[in-house]
């Protein structure tokens, strides 16, 4: 029977800690962003508040929250900087790639000490420039360079995604690889999470011997086939809900953030072109606040339900009684789905936001230019494609298969990999 661990107290320390620094990463967050990265001293911060602690395993020392509870912490540290949201969330979500390598992987990862997050990925969709060769006692990696890797600058290993071909047609492996053997571009020159330091990468001696414990089929990662050596009902649980439901709470935190920000800033500002000497005092913007406040309400609660469901599935699937497959199929495709309404949701929120704050709101010190920019990006992150999500989503709801893809997003995860084979 799985121990259903009271992390209660724990989280309401760290969402203490976070809301403590919160003002200095709000005041950090322009040299971040003109540095295209955060700086040492705000992971080691964010590293001491517990936020790289809250998708680790209790076997290495993680506080291992619930999904649900993890939502909490990435919406609280997205509502004072996005891009400190951001690094939080992947480096909590990314945790599953890892644990699903297998237990000799997990050891090194979590097995030893660090400031910030454990591990980053990288290049997992299906058009990789990355190659796999097996060869004697391991695998031989040319390639790249692996683009968009969050977190990469800060964690000891980033997971490349690679393909491989035995002959039988290519398919996708993950790679972990000691950071000592990458080199980093400095190409993350965005519109916003400019912070994030999501920069491409690409092995420091052009290829790469890796022994063979380190190179993963990724439908073994995606299906959970392999022993982890963890007990814990997240390790279970489906990973898109995991990672998505979190994106989510990252959006809505932003807007959260965004709109605190607006009400801060209006008191006694007039609106030019009216007698109102108040902006908080004029019905326009009390119709706006309504609206603002229903888009991130609606976003935030399908964020909460799809976490409170991904863990009571986890919890199924650690007791040996998992969701039947065409449920979880069609949960995981909902959660895409709805996390890519509530990016939109949000954006639109704090769009509203900046289009009421006056031209002075778009200042590069100004947060609600920021949050506007960050918002944005998260929908048009690769995994957050609105049309094609909705399609999947309805296809299913209408009774037809999904479109059949490999990568980190892949639907088609329920079968054994033997069968994909």
């Amino acid at each position: 029977m799985i121990e259903i661990i009271d992390n209660s107290e724990r989280l309401a320390t760290v969402l203490d800690r976070v809301r403590v620094l919160g003002p200095t990463l709000r005041e950090r967050a322009l040299d971040a962003e003109r540095a295209g990265r955060h700086s040492s001293e705000t992971i080691a911060d964010l590293d001491a508040t517990g936020v790289f602690d809250i998708g680790s395993p209790t076997e290495f020392g993680g506080y291992e929250f619930s999904v649900r509870q993890q939502l909490d912490v990435v919406s609280e540290v997205a509502k004072w900087d996005g891009s400190c949201g951001w690094t939080v969330w992947v480096g909590a979500s990314t945790n599953w790639i890892p644990a699903g390598s297998g237990a000799r992987n997990v050891e090194e990862v979590f097995g030893s000490d660090w400031i910030g997050p454990r591990v980053a990925a990288s290049s997992h969709f299906p058009a990789s420039r990355g190659r796999a060769q097996r060869v004697e006692g391991g695998w031989e990696i040319t390639g790249g360079p692996w683009t968009f890797g969050s977190d990469s600058l800060w964690a000891p290993f980033t997971n490349l995604g690679c393909i491989a071909d035995d002959g039988n047609g290519p398919y996708l492996v993950g790679v972990q690889v000691p950071r000592s053997e990458l080199e980093f571009h400095d190409d993350w020159h965005v519109a916003g999470m400019r912070a994030t330091g999501s920069v491409s990468s690409s092995l420091a001696q052009g290829k790469l011997f890796v022994p063979d414990y380190r190179v993963v089929d990724f439908r073994d990662v995606v299906g959970g086939n392999l022993d982890s050596g963890l007990a814990g009902s997240l390790w279970k649980a489906p990973t898109l809900g995991w990672a998505f439901s979190l994106m989510a709470g990252m959006s809505v935190g932003i807007a959260r953030g965004a709109l605190d920000r607006f009400l801060e800033r209006s008191s006694g500002r007039p609106i030019r072109g009216t007698t109102y000497k108040n902006q908080l005092e004029a019905p326009l913007t009390h119709l706006m606040l309504t609206e603002v406040h229903t888009k991130i309400q609606s976003a935030a609660l399908m964020a909460q339900a799809n976490a409170i469901e991904t863990d009571r599935l986890g919890e199924l699937a650690a007791a040996g009684t998992p969701a039947d497959p065409d449920y979880l199929q069609l949960f995981s495709t909902r959660v895409l789905a709805e996390t890519a309404y509530a990016a939109k949701w949000c954006a639109e929120a704090i769009e509203l936001l900046q289009r009421n704050s006056g031209s002075t709101a778009i200042m590069d010190f100004e947060p609600i230019q920021r949050a506007w920019r960050d918002a944005r990006i998260i929908t048009l992150h690769g995994a957050l494609n609105l049309e094609a999500l909705s399609e999947n989503f309805g296809r299913i709801m209408a009774g037809t298969k999904p479109h059949e893809f490999e990568g980190i997003t892949t639907l088609d995860r329920f079968a054994p990999a033997a069968a994909k084979r």
